[in-house]
């Protein structure tokens, strides 16, 4: 029987990183119950009788673990059969915006086509955890910033820059909302959900944005074609994500809708930074 986000419960993650990190302690100032494999939890992953445990305990099943970089689900591969014959009743999948590949800068919602993109295994992942079970939420996710892992960080480390590359967009979320959204989605139906905030803006405006507001100039700006490789890939895609779909059937707002509210936020906090953990479900997006 599923349980609403309105009661308490207990949630079983793997790979309880930065984001999943943050539910976690949303939940459990609920009253929650939280267990989860990674650095961030108390399962090991590898120990098959624990992790077994773990799940008859749970109300529900979140992942966050990103596909292997050769192919396949870790967690599908390891568990899947388990999943399918668990008893309880709410999955939910963190998944990735990278999933719907270049849309030349158009929007893209829940019915765009998927696969297309440099995120292949991604969607692979995204699709099979659709196909496990009918009580499944997949959670497409941008970007991700919040404490500890945003462009304010970076400059003031000495490490931000702008790309000359005019006309390239992105949307992003504030780990926060990812959290918000999760939980919206526990008493929300089944199905696939973008997470975004709503104002999807090139990155070089959310650098100046930060720069401001530390009283710092601006860093400079470098072409796209010094950037690593896996940049390079990251910016060969234009695309703005639409989140109505979980404001419209989930109720979700997002607490930072653009990122001028959630960089104003960051440099006004003293919250404490949360440790890098498991990857996250966009650890390849994050901006």
């Amino acid at each position: 029987m599923e349980r609403m986000s309105g009661t308490t419960g207990t949630l079983f993650v793997f790979g309880m990183g930065y984001s999943a990190g943050v539910l976690a302690t949303m939940l459990r100032g609920k009253g929650w119950r939280v267990e989860g494999t990674g650095r961030g939890g108390s399962v090991d992953f590898a120990d098959a009788d624990a992790v077994r445990a773990a799940l008859a305990r749970a109300t529900h099943v979140l992942s966050s673990v990103p596909p292997a970089r050769s192919g396949g689900d870790p967690v599908l591969e390891a568990y899947g059969a388990d999943l399918v014959a668990w008893r309880g009743g709410w999955t939910g999948y963190l998944s990735s915006t990278g999933v719907y590949g270049d849309a030349g800068g158009a929007w893209v919602d829940e019915t765009a086509p998927i696969g297309g993109g440099r995120r292949g295994a991604r969607a692979e992942a995204d699709l099979a955890w659709q196909a496990l079970r009918g009580d499944v939420r997949v959670f497409r996710l941008p970007g991700i910033y919040g404490p500890g892992r945003s462009v304010l960080d970076r400059l003031r480390e000495g490490s931000a820059h702008r790309v000359d590359q005019p006309g390239q967009v992105f949307s992003r979320i504030h780990v926060d909302d990812i959290a918000g959204g999760v939980i919206a989605g526990m008493a929300g139906p089944a199905g696939v959900y973008n997470l975004a905030d709503d104002e999807p803006a090139s990155q070089n405006a959310v650098v100046e944005e930060a720069a401001r507001l530390l009283g710092l100039a601006p860093p400079p700006f470098v072409a796209v074609e010094t950037l690593s490789p896996m940049a390079r890939a990251f910016y060969a895609e234009n695309r703005r994500v639409a989140a109505g779909k979980a404001q419209r059937v989930l109720g979700w707002r997002p607490r930072y809708p653009t990122y001028r509210e959630g960089l104003r936020a960051l440099s006004a906090s003293t919250r404490p930074s949360i440790a890098m953990a498991a990857p996250d479900a966009a650890s390849a997006d994050q901006r």
